[in-house]
């Protein structure tokens, strides 16, 4: 018998938490130094010493790339929800998973998102479902390949926010999934369909970049990108030659994994390649670094460079294949506990 000034319990259940990579706000200049600060600061993606890149950070950049940032930003935003497209993506891909581990666990599952940075917080969104009774929880950041800056530092955030816990839920981190067959299927299926089966003259797997040091200090990031690209050129059933890997995103003046992509597309070009695709595997949702940077910046570059047809491949985001990816990567994690 539970006394009667007893803390309210609520019936225990396990939750289900996904996790990208965030999103400012707004594109107006407060919101965007927020979300490049916090960013920015995130010593797995700039680990340079605090006293020798803050400074650097606040005084320079915090005041010149929020308006950079913003106008690429309202190139691409939901003005209907007012919200980027990661966001809108993400909660379409949230809707669509909790319904399917509903309809396959009932009511004892919760299934909610949380951005690393920005809203909504990992800290946030575990404070809710712990509250709601979740007292186990699988983790899952979107990110197919491993790295640091990526999958590691959601995970921080996540242990970070345990911390605030007084009673903390049993938690599973699950692995990266970028060698699973169906996610594999399910990328090269996105590219038959967008390509209309046709085998384009070039087709570049562009990842998100990082410094090479990161590499070579044993990050595997570029090991786990390279064979995903090998495994989507087996699955389309393509000859040696026609599928590429390259990385996108350099910024500062440290030397990056290469090829970078808009130097690539752009020698292609030149080549003789006029008809090429881009798709973008790291990432799982489309986002300022694919709707802008790939189908613009990059894009621009194969055209000026003599380029004719460009084909930019739409990430996953909520097709039927990839939640059904999600989900069977939850049913590997989710055991013994439903």
């Amino acid at each position: 018998m539970i006394p009667a000034d007893h803390p309210h319990i609520q019936p225990p259940k396990t939750g289900i938490l996904i996790a990208n990579l965030g999103t400012p706000d707004g594109y107006d200049y407060w919101s965007m130094r927020r979300y490049l600060n916090e960013f920015l600061s995130d010593r797995r993606v700039i680990d340079y010493p605090a006293w020798k890149w803050q400074p650097l950070l606040q005084g320079i950049i915090l005041t010149k790339r929020p308006f950079t940032s913003g106008a690429n930003y309202k190139l691409i935003w939901n003005e209907e929800l007012d919200e980027s497209p990661l966001m809108t993506i993400t909660r379409e891909q949230t809707e669509a998973l909790r319904a399917r581990a509903t309809a396959e666990w009932g009511d004892q599952v919760m299934v909610e998102f949380c951005m690393r940075y920005g809203n909504p917080s990992t800290e946030d969104v575990l404070d809710r479902m712990v509250k709601a009774g979740c007292r186990r929880i699988v983790f899952l950041p979107l990110y197919p390949q491993y790295a640091g800056a990526t999958s590691a530092t959601a995970n921080d955030q996540l242990f970070r926010a345990l911390m605030a816990q007084k009673w903390q839920p049993a938690v599973r981190t699950v692995d990266p999934y970028f060698d699973r067959p169906d996610y594999i299927e399910a990328l090269a299926g996105s590219v038959r369909r967008a390509l209309q089966n046709k085998t384009p003259s070039k087709l570049v797997a562009s990842y998100h970049g990082m410094p090479k040091r990161y590499l070579m200090e044993g990050d595997p990031y570029h090991c786990q990108c390279q064979k995903t690209s090998r495994l989507l050129q087996e699955a389309l059933g393509w000859q040696d030659g026609i599928l590429d890997t390259s990385f996108q995103s350099v910024f500062g003046t440290e030397e990056w994994l290469r090829p970078y992509t808009v130097q690539h597309v752009a020698e292609l070009a030149k080549q003789g390649h006029t008809d090429i695709a881009v798709i973008s595997p790291a990432f799982a949702a489309d986002c300022i670094e694919t709707l802008e940077e790939i189908n613009g910046e990059i894009r621009e570059a194969f055209i000026h460079a003599g380029g004719q047809t460009f084909t930019y491949i739409p990430c996953l985001n909520a097709e039927d294949a990839h939640i059904e990816v999600m989900m069977n990567v939850i049913r590997d994690n989710i055991g013994g506990w439903v």
